[in-house]
């Protein structure tokens, strides 16, 4: 446990863009809430306004999805880069010789860093959100009014945004495992352009079944493992379902809506995820390419 607390460390030394990268997206988040052009709704939330009063915490949600999204897709390519480039870093500079002197395995350093992709990472990026949005909705709490100003401030919204983040963190780090295992292997195994190598293998299978056999079944696991399947698996996200409400925009006429789930715990689907076949063989295809990678950074020297 002492080995993996001081390897962590050590990552973090090693890249600071863990944190940079995150802190300044969040310096540049608040300072357009302080001096850009704020019309967070219009006058959708007034009393009187064309919303007719539709709820307040449609304030948060918004400003919430609009920050926690920003985060997460360069989230996503940070982590993707840093599980790239981890292991074929430590051969290229030569630090694998010092590492390898020290009394602390292959396995605990791919694990160290594998934990550091999926899960240190990304919670890095939720702690430096939530501080974000805090200061965002405090700043813009001032500057639209105390009409607008109440829909910032929900104690138990807050509550579900915590639950919601560490939901979506502990999912995309099972979902993704076979990725990270994936990246970790050619990390581990190319000698340099780690880029190309991790596309190419992949692409030459996708031609090599559409021209052989005429299908894109691979092509088809692939896309959805990387795109719309973990929302699908981990999410309820129909609208006008169980737990959403919809509230006209202009009672006094027109046919315009918004909609909007009453609890964001309605979002989650847990059974459905964790009960889903594509899970758990992505987690086992994942823990097979973890292992190669350990074999490989137990046999492969500095390049």
């Amino acid at each position: 446990m002492n080995n993996s607390s001081w390897l962590i460390r050590r990552e973090f030394w090693e890249n600071r863009a863990i944190w940079l990268v995150p802190a300044v997206i969040a310096g540049l988040l608040m300072i357009g809430a302080v001096f850009g052009h704020v019309q967070f709704g219009g006058d959708l939330f007034r009393p009187d306004g064309p919303g007719g009063g539709v709820p307040s915490q449609v304030s948060l949600y918004a400003l919430s999805g609009v920050v926690t999204s920003m985060f997460l897709i360069i989230m996503s390519v940070y982590s993707g880069w840093y599980l790239l480039d981890c292991l074929h870093a430590d051969r290229k500079d030569r630090s694998i010789l010092f590492w390898k002197s020290l009394p602390i395995s292959d396995s605990e350093t791919v694990l160290v860093k594998l934990l550091v992709g999926l899960i240190v990472i990304p919670l890095v990026y939720f702690a430096i959100a939530d501080v974000t949005i805090l200061f965002m909705a405090f700043i813009l709490s001032l500057r639209t009014g105390a009409w607008a100003a109440s829909g910032f401030w929900h104690p138990s919204l807050w509550l579900q945004t915590q639950g919601f983040w560490l939901y979506t963190i502990v999912t995309l780090a099972i979902w993704f495992l076979p990725v990270a295992g994936w990246l970790m292997l050619i990390s581990a195994w190319a000698s340099r352009a780690v880029i190309l190598w991790s596309v190419l293998p992949p692409l030459a299978i996708f031609i090599g079944e559409r021209w052989m056999f005429g299908t894109y079944y691979f092509g088809r696991e692939l896309l959805d493992r990387l795109g719309a399947g973990y929302a699908r698996y981990a999410f309820n996200v129909t609208e006008g379902g169980e737990g959403w409400k919809t509230e006209v925009l202009h009672p006094g006429g027109g046919d315009e809506t918004v909609s909007f789930p009453t609890s964001l715990w309605h979002l989650l689907d847990p059974v459905g995820f964790f009960g889903s076949p594509a899970t758990w063989i992505g987690a086992a295809v994942g823990v097979a390419l973890i292992f190669a990678a350990i074999q490989l950074r137990s046999r492969r020297a500095e390049i």
